[in-house]
C-alpha cells in the first residue's frame, strides 16, 4: 500500500456543471487550496468552460463521467447526488462525497427522493461541509467526517469603512428556489419600512429575477456577479438578510458576511446555527416568518453599538472557514481514509 500520508495527492472532483452557484465556488476553493499544498486537483466535468471564477485546477471535460479513467488518482469526490454512482463505478476504493446539503430534503426533489437516497446508501464516505449534516448523513453510512466550508480570502476584511447613509441592506440568493427564502427577506424589508426604517435594498442573484419578485422595493439588483464583483458588491454593504430555510445546507453568503464584518440577520435553522455554539453571532428569527426578521432588521438598523458587537463576533466565528483551516481538514480525512483502506487491504 502507497503511503500517501506523505506524497502529493491525485485528486479529481467530478462537477455535474460549472454555472455559477455557491456551491460550485466552494468545490473550486477545495481545488486551489488544495494545489496550493502541492497536491494535483483534476475537475471533471460536463459542464462548459468557466467563465465567472478563475481556477488553479486541470480541467476535464466529459459527456459521462463512467467514461472518465480513474486508474491514476488517489481520490475520486462526488459533488453532487447524481455523482454519486458514478465514482463508485469508475472508482469504488477511491470514491469520498462531498455533502454540502442533502439534496432529498429539497422540495423541488421530492418525486425522486428514493433515486437520491438510493445513491447516499453506496458505501462512500462522506466530508460534510456543516455540523448539521453529519446526523443527516449517517442515516445512510457511518463513516462522515466535517471538513466544513470555505471563505475566499478576499471577503475578509480587518476593519470595514464608515456605513452608508441610508444603509444597504443585502438581500442575496434565487427568488425560484423556494429554500432561499427572497419571499420573506423582501417581506422583511416592507415590515421594517413600515415602521419608518430608511435603507436600500440591495438584490443579487445568479438568475434574472422572477415576474413575482417586487422590484419596485429594491435599488439596486445585481445579476450573475463573478466572484471579485461578489465580494466587491458584499463590501459595499452594511447588512445582509439570510432568510433561508431549514434545507439549507450552509448558507455561503451568510458566512462571506460574517468575514467581511458585516451584520447578519439569519434564520434559527440548523445549518446557520451550527456556525457556533453560542449563538451570538447574529441575530435570529423563525424562518419563513416575515415579521419576525423584519423586527430584527428594525433591531440591528437601530442599534450601532449591536451593529458593532456583530461586526467583531462574526469575524471571530468565520476564521473557521479560512482556505488552510479547511484544506488542514481535508487533509486529514484523506489520511484518514488511507489508513482505513490500509487495516481493510
Amino acid at each position: 500500500m502507497t503511503d500517501l500520508t506523505s506524497e502529493s495527492l491525485r485528486i479529481a472532483y467530478l462537477m455535474e456543471d460549472t454555472a455559477l452557484s455557491g456551491g460550485t465556488r466552494v468545490m473550486l476553493a477545495q481545488a486551489d487550496a488544495l494545489i496550493e499544498r502541492g497536491h494535483h486537483v483534476r475537475i471533471v466535468t460536463k459542464g462548459l468552460p468557466l467563465t465567472w471564477r478563475s481556477s488553479r485546477a486541470e480541467w476535464v471535460y466529459v459527456d459521462d463521467f463512467n467514461t472518465y479513467d480513474a486508474r491514476g488518482d488517489d481520490f475520486v469526490i462526488a459533488t453532487f447526488w447524481t455523482t454519486l454512482s458514478p465514482a463508485w463505478a469508475i472508482a469504488p476504493e477511491k470514491a469520498l462525497h462531498l455533502c454540502q446539503g442533502y439534496e432529498g430534503s429539497f422540495n423541488a426533489y421530492q418525486p425522486i427522493r428514493a433515486e437520491i437516497d438510493a445513491a447516499y446508501r453506496l458505501p462512500i464516505p462522506k466530508l460534510v461541509v456543516a455540523r448539521q449534516l453529519i446526523e443527516i448523513c449517517r442515516q445512510f453510512t457511518d463513516d462522515v467526517r466535517y471538513v466544513g466550508q470555505i471563505v475566499d480570502d478576499d471577503f475578509f476584511r480587518p476593519r470595514t469603512p464608515p456605513e452608508n447613509e441610508p444603509m444597504r441592506v443585502l438581500l442575496c440568493g434565487e427568488s425560484q428556489v423556494d429554500l432561499k427564502g427572497i419571499a420573506d427577506g423582501y417581506g422583511a424589508a416592507a415590515h421594517a419600512r413600515w415602521f419608518h426604517q430608511r435603507f436600500d435594498l440591495i438584490r443579487v442573484s445568479p438568475w434574472a429575477p422572477s415576474r413575482d419578485e417586487p422590484l419596485d422595493t429594491v435599488q439596486e439588483f445585481h445579476l450573475a456577479l463573478n466572484t471579485r464583483e461578489m465580494t466587491r458588491l458584499v463590501h459595499s454593504c452594511d447588512v445582509l438578510i439570510a432568510p433561508n430555510h431549514r434545507e439549507e445546507g450552509f448558507g455561503l453568503p451568510a458566512a462571506e458576511a460574517m468575514a467581511s464584518g458585516i451584520p447578519v440577520i439569519m434564520t434559527a435553522i440548523p445549518s446557520y446555527q451550527s456556525f457556533d455554539d453560542t449563538h451570538d453571532y447574529a441575530l435570529f428569527a423563525p424562518q419563513e416568518n416575515a415579521v419576525e426578521l423584519g423586527e430584527k432588521l428594525i433591531e440591528l438598523l437601530s442599534d450601532a453599538d449591536l451593529r458593532n458587537r456583530l461586526r467583531a463576533r462574526g469575524r471571530e466565528v468565520a476564521e473557521q472557514w479560512r482556505a488552510e483551516r479547511v484544506a488542514d481538514r481535508i487533509e486529514e480525512a484523506f489520511h484518514a481514509e488511507t489508513r482505513r483502506r490500509g487495516v481493510e487491504a
